[in-house]
């Protein structure tokens, strides 16, 4: 599958669909604030590798998928996990680099400057990112 931008998604989304994500969302963020406070931020910090909207976006995705291929006259379950399936592959990816990050900067901050320990991390994260992004598209 190759990655683009569509902008189409975003006339098919309602209101309360955004809301959903914006409510499930803050949920995560604030329990992570709720395990952080109780048990220490290195605790927390585990839980903010989390993708907050990604239990929200994958039912929307579904939904959306579902519904396009009914347009067409075809079910559409099996290519809604498919398309889910991708999305949560790439969260997951993404949360590798997400702790790559942090392993970054948590090695360069004592020792460095804030910009170039940001610059050297996000661009840490971005390199992890793609390469496995590659590697899962080649397997």
């Amino acid at each position: 599958m190759r990655i683009q931008i569509d902008f189409t998604s975003l006339k098919e989304t309602r209101w309360y669909q955004a809301a959903s994500r914006f409510l499930i969302g803050g949920l995560i963020t604030a329990a992570t604030g709720i395990i952080a406070k109780k048990y220490g931020p290195a605790i927390g910090g585990l839980f903010l590798a989390f993708p907050a909207i990604l239990p929200a976006s994958a039912t929307l995705i579904e939904k959306h998928e579902r519904e396009k291929k009914q347009r067409a006259g075809l079910h559409g379950a099996i290519r809604a996990r498919k398309v889910v399936g991708v999305d949560a592959a790439g969260a997951a990816i993404g949360s590798i680099g997400l702790f790559v990050f942090a392993l970054l900067i948590a090695q360069l901050m004592s020792s460095h400057g804030a910009w170039l320990v940001m610059i050297v991390s996000t661009g840490g994260w971005m390199a992890t990112s793609l390469l496995f992004w590659q590697i899962r598209k080649r397997m």
